[in-house]
C-alpha cells in the first residue's frame, strides 16, 4: 500500500458546523471545450433509472415494498406520496455514463444502474440500524419508523432484487456483470464489518481505516464506473481501468463524507452535529490526527480514551463535540483529509488515461470526480 504521511500538529482556530469543507477544487483534465453540467448527468441517471428501479421494488411482499418506498423518499411515513431526497445518484449517473464507453446507448448500462442501487440502499438500511443513525436525508430512517425486523428484511430483499435485476438480462455480459457485483458487495460487507470493530479500538493506522474505507465506498463505485461498460461488451482490461477510476473516487468520496461527518451543516447533511464524533467512529480525521503527533494529538487520544469507558458519553454538551473537533483540527486531521480526498481524486482521473473512449465521455468522468471532492452533502 501506498505510505501515507500524516500532517504533524498544526494551531488552528475552533472547529464549527456550517463551514464550507476545505477541499479544494481540483484541476480539472477535461478539455475546456467539453463543459459538462453535472447537474444534468446526475439527474439523467436518475430519470433513466427510477422507473426500473420503481419496478423492482413493486416486486417486494407487502410490507416490504411500502417499507422500501418510503426509504427511496417517494412515501412519507403514512403512506402518502412524496417527493423526498432521493440522494445524490452518483452511482447511477457512473453506471449509465460507463456504458457509453463502448458505444452503447446509456440505456445499456440501466440495469448495472438499478442493481448498484438496489445494493447501495441495501447497505444503507443495514448500517443505519448497526448505527444507530436515526436521520438520513433529513427524515426519520427506516428503523426508527418501521422497526429493526423491517430494516433487515427489506435490506436484504434490495440485495437479492439487485442480483435479480441484472441475472434476469440472461447474457454473457449480464454474467460478468453479477460477478463484479456480488465482489463488491462483499468487500462492502468487509468493511462495514472492519468499521464496527475499529470503534472499540483505542488506535486505528491511516493505513487501516484506508483499506476499510476502500472497502465499505470504493468497491461499490468501483463497480458503478465498470457495470454500464460490462454490459455494453467491454473487455476486461477496460472495465478494470474503470474500476479503478470508481475505487479511487470512492476514497475521495468517504474523505468529503469523513470530513462533512465532523464539520459539515446539518441542513446540509440530514445528519446531526457532530454526528461521526457522537458514534466515536475512527475516520480519517480522526485516525490522522491521532497519528500526527505532538500536544493537540496526545491530549486528543487521552480523551477520545476516556470517552470509550465513559458510562456518561450520550450525554455530553455540544460544547464538548465541538471542543474533540477543534483538537482534531489542531493536530492537523481536518487538513490532511482534504489533502488526502485530492490525492485520491488525481488518481482517479488519471486512471482513465488506460481506456479509450469519446472525450464527451471522458470529460463527463472528469466533471463527477470534480463533483465528488467539493460538495457539502
Amino acid at each position: 500500500m501506498t505510505e501515507h504521511h500524516v500532517a504533524g500538529p498544526r494551531t488552528r482556530g475552533t472547529a464549527t458546523t456550517g463551514e464550507t469543507v476545505p477541499t479544494v477544487p481540483p484541476a480539472s483534465t477535461a478539455d475546456p471545450r467539453t463543459a459538462v453540467d453535472v447537474t444534468a448527468l446526475l439527474e439523467r441517471g436518475r430519470t433513466l433509472a427510477t422507473p426500473v428501479l420503481r419496478a423492482a421494488v413493486d416486486r417486494l411482499a407487502p410490507p416490504m415494498d411500502t417499507v422500501a418506498a418510503y426509504h427511496f423518499g417517494w412515501i412519507d411515513a403514512a403512506g402518502n406520496p412524496a417527493d423526498g431526497d432521493g440522494g445524490k445518484a452518483v452511482r447511477p449517473a457512473l453506471a449509465v455514463l460507463s456504458a457509453e464507453v463502448t458505444g452503447a446507448a446509456p440505456e445499456a448500462g440501466v440495469p448495472g444502474a438499478v442493481a448498484v442501487e438496489l445494493v447501495h440502499n441495501f447497505s444503507l438500511l443495514h448500517d443505519d440500524l448497526m448505527d444507530g443513525d436515526e436521520q438520513r436525508r433529513h427524515r426519520d430512517t427506516v428503523w426508527k419508523v418501521h422497526g429493526p425486523a423491517q430494516a433487515i428484511l427489506v435490506g436484504d430483499a434490495l440485495f437479492a432484487l439487485g442480483n435479480e435485476v441484472l441475472l434476469e438480462l440472461g447474457t454473457v455480459e449480464a454474467g460478468r456483470a453479477t460477478r463484479r457485483l456480488t465482489t463488491a458487495t462483499r468487500a462492502l460487507i468487509d468493511g462495514q464489518a472492519q468499521d464496527i470493530s475499529y470503534e472499540h479500538r483505542d488506535r486505528v493506522s491511516v493505513e487501516e481505516c484506508l483499506e476499510m474505507e476502500g472497502n465499505k465506498t470504493g468497491a461499490l463505485l468501483a463497480c458503478a464506473s465498470s457495470i454500464g461498460a460490462v454490459l455494453g461488451g467491454a473487455d476486461d482490461a477496460t472495465a478494470d481501468a474503470l474500476e479503478r477510476y470508481g475505487y479511487h473516487l470512492g476514497l475521495a468520496f468517504q474523505a468529503v463524507d469523513d470530513l462533512l461527518g465532523i464539520w459539515g451543516d446539518p441542513e446540509a447533511t440530514g445528519k446531526q452535529t457532530w454526528s461521526d464524533l457522537r458514534q466515536r467512529k475512527k475516520s480519517l480525521p480522526v485516525v490522522a490526527a491521532l497519528a500526527a503527533g505532538g500536544d493537540a494529538s496526545e491530549r486528543l487520544g487521552e480523551i477520545l480514551a476516556a470517552d470509550a469507558k465513559s458510562s456518561d458519553f450520550e450525554n455530553f454538551s455540544e460544547e464538548e463535540f465541538a471542543a474533540r473537533a477543534a483538537l482534531i483540527e489542531e493536530a492537523g486531521g481536518r487538513e490532511w483529509t482534504a489533502g488526502e480526498a485530492r490525492r485520491q481524486h488525481t488518481i482517479a482521473v488519471e486512471a482513465l488515461d488506460a481506456v479509450q473512449m469519446p472525450d464527451r465521455v471522458r470529460a463527463a468522468f472528469t466533471a463527477l470526480a470534480d463533483f465528488v471532492v467539493v460538495r457539502k452533502r
